[in-house]
């Protein structure tokens, strides 16, 4: 038995040594990165819980261009500033797929704009594009909701009468409200139950992504489909949120407005009667449905954190919130509406606006891509089908490009004068073809609910506390760790 049990032993290391060795041939053309497993590949050598230097750490070892991967399939992250301008820019045809992932195939089933790929893909997001351009015009324009929903949310934060209060629900039903106007032509009370059950349907499916039982479902989608856990609640939630999504479609249909659009759904079905005998159209109700599910996913949690971080920033560093008040008082005094285009007369204003999503960018790495053919970049082999993850956390805190990149410090926009200057490299919709279809919606969003806020408040601590924290919460889409504020109104 002994002598059985001791060969046993040396025939499991031969085949470990052989394992080892087979892994170092196949993958000599690679990017470097940690040793894969057999079944769950590098997926322990990462880290089983996700932090917010999850994929920066591994470029101490292994370079600014290395390789994951997650059971089978291969993984090239892409860190800094160089690396990912030169995949993004070098290969915008080899590299803009969305990966061949199970949970987000289950999730977008190949509709919509995130998800999708190919003619669907370029059809949906053209419409998207157009839709929201043409939105941005007008009287009732998409702006103009915007700021008359900063007004709601400056009168909510006017309730606490200077009391420490946590601003999270008031501004995520602000933003919520903001993809119901532009989708649906008009927004909910916070009162309203259908309006509360697709907030938290969203709720659920977000907290979902990005998860370790979302990676375990991507290694696994076979068999989690007949386990329990949190995978069935978040596709329960889809089917809520496309529910939704078309029950609003249906009262469009049944308006006849189409020829006068006012939102989102009557452009589309718009675009759908006049490509109705294009064989190669992609426009469906079942698509229309899921670029709306696409908005609320794509533009509500990310606006909610972006505005969350913004306020903390304010709170921490008043002599930077006192700055930004009387720049607005001395350009615009304390009445009178401030649009969008008004931000070129705001240079320190617009530096810390953009200075805040630098440093407390709120995505925990970039939307991956897929490889649509073998690629060759810095002498490395990227093979077709392997995912790329463009790490754009990197980027806007790239050692190498800013000044003090772990620091709050909105000089980084603005030259010696003072004047608001653009940085390349300031990525935070991305670059490429699969940049953000929504970012100018999110600049405009941003910058009006702030300059409303700041007007009419500035933002203390709470007695008692020194300083909120800055540490996130390590998810897909990071946010601040729950905290209140005072909101002290200004005076008029």
């Amino acid at each position: 038995m002994m002598v059985i049990g001791t060969f046993l032993i040396f025939l499991l290391l031969a085949l470990l040594i052989l394992f080892f060795l087979k892994q170092l041939w196949t993958r000599r053309h690679l990017p470097p990165g940690p040793l894969a497993l057999p079944l769950v590949g590098t997926f322990f050598a990462a880290g089983l819980w996700l932090r917010e230097d999850y994929f920066r750490k591994p470029v101490k070892r292994y370079g600014n261009i290395y390789s994951l991967f997650y059971g089978h399939q291969l993984s090239i992250l892409l860190s800094g500033f160089k690396a990912v301008k030169e995949g993004m820019t070098n290969f915008p045809e080899e590299l803009c797929d969305r990966p061949d992932n199970a949970f987000l195939n289950d999730l977008g089933k190949g509709r919509g704009i995130i998800f999708s790929n190919g003619n669907n893909w370029k059809q949906q997001r053209r419409i998207g594009i157009t839709s929201l351009r043409k939105l941005g015009l007008g009287k009732k324009s998409i702006e103009h909701q915007i700021e008359d929903a900063a007004q709601t949310l400056v009168e909510i934060f006017r309730q606490t009468e200077g009391q420490p209060f946590n601003p999270s629900f008031s501004v995520l039903n602000a933003v919520s409200n903001i993809i119901c106007a532009l989708s649906f032509g008009h927004q909910f009370s916070a009162e309203d139950e259908e309006f509360k059950k697709l907030v938290q349907a969203l709720q659920i499916i977000l907290k979902f992504l990005g998860n370790t039982f979302q990676v375990v479902y991507d290694l696994f989608p076979q068999l989690m489909k007949y386990l329990p856990g949190p995978h069935k609640k978040a596709l329960a939630s889809m089917d809520i949120m496309l529910a939704f999504a078309k029950q609003e479609i249906e009262k469009h249909k049944e308006s006849h407005c189409l020829h006068e659009p006012q939102d989102f759904i009557d452009y589309y079905l718009l675009q759908m009667e006049k490509s109705r005998n294009d064989p190669d159209s992609t426009y469906s109700e079942e698509n229309l449905a899921q670029c709306i599910f696409d908005f609320f996913t794509a533009g509500t949690d990310t606006t909610l954190a972006t505005l969350m971080w913004a306020l903390l920033l304010l709170t921490n560093h008043p002599d930077i919130q006192d700055k930004v008040q009387k720049e607005i008082e001395d350009v615009f005094g304390s009445s009178g509406s401030i649009s969008y285009q008004d931000r070129k007369k705001l240079p320190y204003t617009n530096a810390v606006i953009h200075e805040m999503q630098r440093v407390k960018y709120i995505l925990l790495y970039g939307i991956p891509r897929q490889s649509t053919k073998d690629v060759t970049m810095r002498g490395y082999h990227i093979p077709k089908g392997t995912i790329i993850v463009p790490d754009l956390h990197s980027v806007l805190l790239d050692p190498e490009q800013w000044e003090t990149p772990e620091k709050f410090n909105p000089n980084h926009f603005l030259d010696k004068d003072g004047k608001f200057i653009d940085r390349e490299e300031f990525l935070p919709f991305g670059m490429g073809l699969r940049v953000c279809v929504g970012q100018q919606l999110a600049r405009i969003e941003v910058f009006i609910f702030l300059t409303s806020l700041l007007r009419a408040f500035s933002f203390r601590l709470p007695e008692g506390v020194k300083e909120l924290s800055e540490e996130p919460v390590a998810k897909m889409i990071m946010h601040p760790r729950p905290y209140k504020l005072c909101a002290i109104p200004t005076q008029a």
